[in-house]
């Protein structure tokens, strides 16, 4: 007997539909979080700047291709992860099928200033011991967003190609080439550690994290299903 082909076409579908199913079991807090997020007016500049990314993201769903965005920025310890968590959630939101990671080009960990804003947002967290983590971040769904510093390249981002999006200018400037990328896309955003130590600590990284989340959720909000 011969095997069965499989229709990649059916196995887009099949992911857009546990995408919608982790929508349905997100807890509350999160899910408030992100439709305050479609309250936000994203400015005439921002929306020149996000205009390539929700192109690139587009094109992949009207080719019915999978969706793979790398969000790269030197250390990939804050605006990177934060651009990979909200894009994620965003796009589950939204029931689009789509695979968003991040890394730099030095290891250092995920900020657990940043961690604990996305906490605050409604994400369960737990993590491993170590210098580096492993953050489990916890939504609702069935698999919890997996966020560690890491360089771009690394095994855990592996699996095809994908879009890189430059989350910070030094990064951005300084990596002229990244191998699997099949586009480069720049949304670069202000470094929050500017505040580390000071009074306005948390309000930089609550500031930050929310203009992310906001900016990833109207990049999928933009995006029709054509269905």
């Amino acid at each position: 007997m011969s095997a069965q082909r499989i229709n990649p076409v059916h196995l887009i579908a099949d992911a857009a539909k546990r995408a919608m199913m982790d929508y349905l079991v997100m807890n509350e807090l999160l899910r408030k979080t992100l439709e305050d997020f479609s309250q936000v007016e994203i400015s005439s500049e921002r929306k020149e700047v996000l205009k390539p990314l929700i192109e690139y993201v587009q094109g992949k769903v009207d080719n019915k291709e999978e969706v793979r965005l790398n969000f790269i920025c030197t250390h990939n310890s804050r605006r990177s992860q934060l651009a990979q968590v909200w894009a994620q959630v965003s796009s589950i939101f939204f029931g689009l099928d789509t695979r968003c990671f991040s890394g730099g080009v030095e290891v250092t960990a995920f900020n657990e200033r940043a961690v604990r804003s996305l906490i605050k947002s409604g994400f369960v967290v737990d993590h491993t011991e170590g210098s580096n983590p492993e953050y489990r971040l916890n939504y609702g769904g069935e698999h919890p967003i997996i966020a560690f510093s890491k360089e771009y390249d690394h095994p855990h981002n592996q699996g095809g190609k994908y879009a890189a999006v430059m989350t910070c200018t030094h990064a951005d400037e300084n990596c002229p080439h990244i191998p699997d990328a099949e586009q480069r896309i720049s949304v670069r955003y202000e470094d929050p550690k500017a505040y580390d130590d000071t009074p306005d600590e948390v309000m930089a990284y609550d500031s930050r994290s929310a203009q992310i989340g906001s900016e990833m959720f109207y990049v999928f909000s933009q995006i029709s299903r054509n269905e």
